[in-house]
């Protein structure tokens, strides 16, 4: 019974190690997309943040835009 624990732990670390990769490999092809999308002029910073609003559900990214409307109102920003 232990081996094949250990041969189940060992195959769980295994996949997890080569998940890790992949997400490696993965993070590095997104930064490079975003040195070419500068390369050609857009800014890199406001692309990741439309990204991240792009993932916000739309009531949720609504109600953000309006909390940050109001504190800038209350910090005169506008």
């Amino acid at each position: 019974m232990a081996d094949a624990t250990d041969d189940r732990l060992r195959l769980l670390i295994e996949r997890i190690e080569r998940l890790e990769e992949e997400k490696k490999g993965i993070a590095d092809d997104i930064r490079d997309v975003y040195a070419e999308a500068k390369a050609v002029g857009y800014d890199p910073k406001i692309m990741r943040q439309v990204v991240r609003l792009r993932k916000m559900d739309a009531n949720d990214r609504n109600e953000m835009e309006m909390v940050l409307d109001t504190y800038k109102n209350a910090l005169g920003l506008d």
